[in-house]
This record gives structure tokens, C-alpha cells and sequence, in this order.
């Protein structure tokens, strides 16, 4: 779903490579954690090691192969703090979770805490400034990622409502923007160092539907 091919060419992420033979990793809202699965994979061809790996999130959803990466700790990102000593990680990543967490700036300073000087955060969010969302709004419809319902996700979708109908809620309380999400993270004391293309499928890709940002510590 994600273009990590992109993500590893961006200069930064090929700058902490060179630096970080050896990393310790987080995923804060892991899911069943295919994303962290592939990541960490990929990083360890371009002969980084992961020496320790760990999964957060509300429930243990972790599939049987994830789980096999490193160890599970249960926190409500936003809510709680993370079970983890300061600056314990070389990279940190939050993909995809941000949009659902009610106390945003908690999440991204604990978020920075965990991250050890010179490491580097992912964040991914659904763009609600996609070029398709700029066109519905002309219309009065509500743009991709939004959710104003729990029981449906057509409310509003207009053109986009027979394709959403099969897609229940996912609890989307958040909406983003790339002008939204670096002053968040400036607000945070982090920094946007890169932006990456999130979208996989050439639609998406076009339409930059998923923003993807390389945050570090300011």
C-alpha cells in the first residue's frame, strides 16, 4: 500500500543509513504490522541491522510473522505515555495513526522523546488537500480520509460514494494537509526534513492522496 522504494532514495533516510549500521526501532500504532515487516527488511538490505524492535499499540494485533521482530507493549498513543526510556530509538514510526489520535500533540511529543539525537520519525496521514478533495469541495462533498459518521463512510462522498460503500468507518477524527502537518510538528519541536509520496497505485500517487514526511528532532 505504501511506495517504500521512494522513501529509501530520499537523501536523509540514505544519510541515516550511513550513520545507523545498527538501529532500534518503534512502531507506535502497529497494527498487525506488515509496514515495520517490510521496513525493517528493507533497511537490512541496504546493511542496516535492527537490534532491537518494538511494536505499541492499544491491542496486540501483531500477526504471527511480525511478532517475531521484537516485543509488544500496550499504550493508547495521545493517552498514555510510552512505555519507553528517552531517546531509546533510532527511528521511530507513526503511519497512519495520527489521524485517529484525539490529543495530537501529545502523541508527537512523546513521539520525539523516544527518539535518540540524529534519528529520524515517519509520519503518515491521509492529505485532505489531494488534488481529487480540492475538485469535490467545488461541489460541496467531503474530501478523502474525512469520516463525519460512525455508521458510514458515503456521508458527503458524492461521485465517490458507490466506491466508498464497502468501506466501513475507520475512525478518522483528524484532518491533515502538508501546511497542517509541519506547523504541527514545528509546534512540537520537530522538523519536517523530507516529504515523501505515500501512494503506491499510480491514481493515488498522482492525486497525492497519502502524506508521507521524514520528521526529525529541532
Amino acid at each position: 500500500m505504501y511506495d517504500i522504494d521512494s522513501l529509501m532514495k530520499k537523501s536523509v533516510v540514505r544519510k541515516w543509513m550511513e550513520s545507523h549500521k545498527t538501529f532500534k526501532y518503534l512502531e507506535a500504532g502497529a497494527g498487525q504490522g506488515r509496514f515495520p515487516r517490510e521496513l525493517v527488511a528493507r533497511l537490512q538490505k541496504h546493511g542496516c541491522t535492527a537490534s532491537d524492535v518494538c511494536f505499541s499499540d492499544m491491542d496486540n494485533h501483531l500477526s504471527p510473522e511480525s511478532a517475531k521482530l521484537g516485543r509488544f507493549a500496550a499504550c493508547q498513543l495521545g493517552e498514555e505515555t510510552l512505555p519507553f526510556p528517552d531517546a531509546m530509538f533510532d527511528i521511530v514510526v507513526c503511519n497512519h495513526v495520527l489521524e485517529h489520535v484525539f490529543e495530537t500533540e501529545n502523541a508527537l511529543r512523546d513521539l520525539r522523546r523516544v527518539t535518540a539525537p540524529g534519528g529520524i520519525i515517519l509520519l503518515g496521514v491521509p492529505n485532505i488537500g489531494n488534488w481529487y478533495s480540492r475538485f469535490m469541495f467545488l461541489f460541496g462533498y467531503m474530501p478523502l480520509g474525512l469520516e463525519c459518521g460512525t455508521e458510514s463512510v458515503t456521508y458527503g462522498k458524492g461521485f465517490g460514494k458507490e466506491k466508498a460503500k464497502d468501506f466501513p468507518p475507520s475512525g478518522h477524527i483528524r484532518g491533515f494537509t502538508a501546511v497542517a502537518l509541519k506547523e504541527l510538528c514545528e509546534h512540537c519541536d520537530l522538523e519536517v526534513l523530507s516529504w515523501w509520496n505515500q501512494g503506491i497505485e499510480p491514481t493515488s500517487k498522482i492525486l497525492y492522496r497519502y502524506l508521507g514526511a521524514v520528521v526529525g528532532r529541532r
